[in-house]
């Protein structure tokens, strides 16, 4: 593997970050850094959609330009991502003068080659979605089925892409690459709404919405969010109408787009048709994950339930974002919905991270030190039980990947640490000790920390900050790839002394961790 792409959808500004955006941020930032253990040269793309008639009320309700909203709000979104640790190669604004600037060209060459025309049209409009909506899509009171508001009557002159044109094409592919939506359930919606497909307005009067990209050629009108926003995926790499930039030759295709999906539609049916019309390949995968509930509840203003990413971090005291990433991201198997719980986040992370795992490598450590000073000595090395199940979890857990099943690896990671319990517990080295059978007793530990460095290498991705903390105990080099994964990795000599063993993880409840913080 030369190269991996991977974007997320970019967020509308109008407001500030939730829990929803993390999730997906997280899962992102989780499958970028699971690749950077496979391949050298990842690039990871996130940003913020900053048009639309949405910005441009919130704006004028809050007495503020447009411009000031998006750069107060944007940098919202840049800190939570800080503090969860999504470690992005690029953050796009829509509002970036490149990216204006490209717009307006793929705008200009789809209206010159006949993919883009001026129509009058009278339709139902939902602010919420961005989108013109088919009547016999509303709820039975004639509510958008995702916003439950009544879309508004708009009757304007605007420019039209022509998405029939590509209907043929885009259910052809589907069809031919089953990966192609991710997870594959999903595909038959997308099929679905391909049969009553219309051509879509990509553009919207001046009159309506003055908060967007001019078209060139017609000052009267704005282009319309989704050539706008969906664009981003490859102005971002410098793509450009007639002289594309080294890099987006390099990087594009993307491999995945992660969305959500609830706007798997617009990725699946007119990003594809776009991507056609200007002569692109699509990207390989459009993973769509589902939404994340808050106490079996959906997330609403409303509801007083919407919650803001950094604030778990704050409410529980945790010096790094490790525990919450690994909970979203082990909360739902792929494509379905999760939910976050306080109950349910203290409960799992303490029964994973600080009593299976982080219990498993203090003990284990403490255990070397007291009985041999610390020390690994060659008679200690032999043949590992463990061995197998290790290395085959590695296998497990990047077929998972290649898959999108995030919370199906993190499974199996877990799995390996209980088996790790297990051997300790049937082959009891502190028995072993008291029975003075020392090079047994040795042995049993060294396995198990060779098994922790495998752990600790497949743990990186949803826990950074815990995968350091082991390795740099266990010596062992996290930069080692996934591929090169041994299960000899503990070195022979003098490992680690009594001051050195620090627990990895604390239990979120317990008094230390809250001490460790005030202090």
């Amino acid at each position: 593997m030369e190269k991996y792409y991977i974007t997320t959808a970019i967020d509308y500004v109008n407001g500030a970050p939730h829990i929803g955006h993390a999730y997906e941020k997280i899962l992102t930032d989780i499958i970028a850094r699971h690749y950077t253990q496979r391949c050298d040269d990842v690039y990871f793309l996130t940003g913020t959609d900053e048009h639309g008639i949405k910005i441009q009320k919130t704006a004028a309700s809050q007495g503020i330009s447009p411009k000031e909203l998006c750069d107060m709000n944007s940098q919202k979104f840049k800190d939570a991502w800080k503090a969860l640790d999504i470690d992005y190669t690029k953050f796009i604004r829509t509002t970036d003068e490149d990216h204006e600037k490209i717009v307006q060209k793929i705008f200009d060459k789809l209206l010159k080659q006949g993919d883009i025309y001026k129509h009058s049209y009278e339709g139902l409009y939902c602010q919420g979605c961005e989108c013109f909506l088919n009547p016999k899509d509303l709820t039975e009171d004639g509510l958008c089925p995702d916003h439950l508001k009544k879309p508004e009557v708009v009757k304007e002159e605007n420019y039209f892409f022509k998405l029939t044109k590509y209907k043929d094409a885009i259910i052809k592919y589907i069809k031919s690459n089953p990966t192609f939506i991710v997870p594959e359930f999903r595909a038959n919606e997308v099929l679905n709404q391909l049969e009553d497909i219309q051509d879509i307005s990509v553009s919207r009067a001046k009159s309506n919405v003055q908060w967007g990209i001019d078209v060139l050629s017609d000052s009267e009108q704005s282009i319309y969010v989704w050539i706008d926003a969906l664009s981003n995926y490859i102005t971002a790499l410098g793509f450009d109408t007639e002289n594309p930039s080294e890099t987006f030759k390099k990087y594009w295709p993307a491999d995945v787009h992660v969305i959500g999906k609830d706007i798997l539609k617009f990725h699946s049916i007119y990003w594809p048709a776009f991507l056609m019309a200007l002569d692109l390949p699509l990207p390989k995968h459009i993973f769509a994950h589902g939404w994340i509930t808050i106490d079996e509840s959906k997330m609403s203003k409303s509801l007083g339930n919407v919650i803001s990413p950094t604030s778990v971090l704050e409410s529980f005291n945790l010096e790094h974002p490790d525990a919450f990433r690994y909970y979203m991201a082990s909360s739902a198997p792929c494509g379905r919905d999760g939910n976050y719980s306080d109950d349910d986040f203290k409960e799992k992370v303490n029964a994973h991270l600080a009593n299976s795992m982080g219990n498993l490598l203090n003990r284990t450590l403490s255990m070397l030190v007291k009985y041999f000073d610390g020390e690994v000595k060659p008679e200690f090395k032999g043949e590992n039980p463990l061995a197998k199940k290790a290395l085959g979890t590695v296998q497990i857990v990047k077929n998972h990947f290649d898959n999108f099943e995030i919370a199906e690896a993190s499974q199996e990671i877990i799995s390996l640490v209980d088996a790790a319990n297990k051997y300790v517990q049937d082959n009891a080295p502190w028995t072993l000790a008291k029975e003075e059978k020392m090079i047994e007793c040795g042995q049993v530990l060294t396995n198990v920390l060779d098994i922790m460095c495998i752990i600790s290498a497949l743990i990186y991705p949803y826990c950074p900050n815990i995968a350091q903390d082991m390795a740099r105990q266990l010596s062992f080099d996290l930069k080692t790839k996934l591929d090169n994964l041994t299960a000899d990795n503990i070195k022979c000599g003098k490992l680690i002394s009594k001051e050195d063993i620090k627990p990895v993880f604390l239990r979120v409840d317990s008094e230390l961790a809250d001490k460790s913080v005030k202090k």
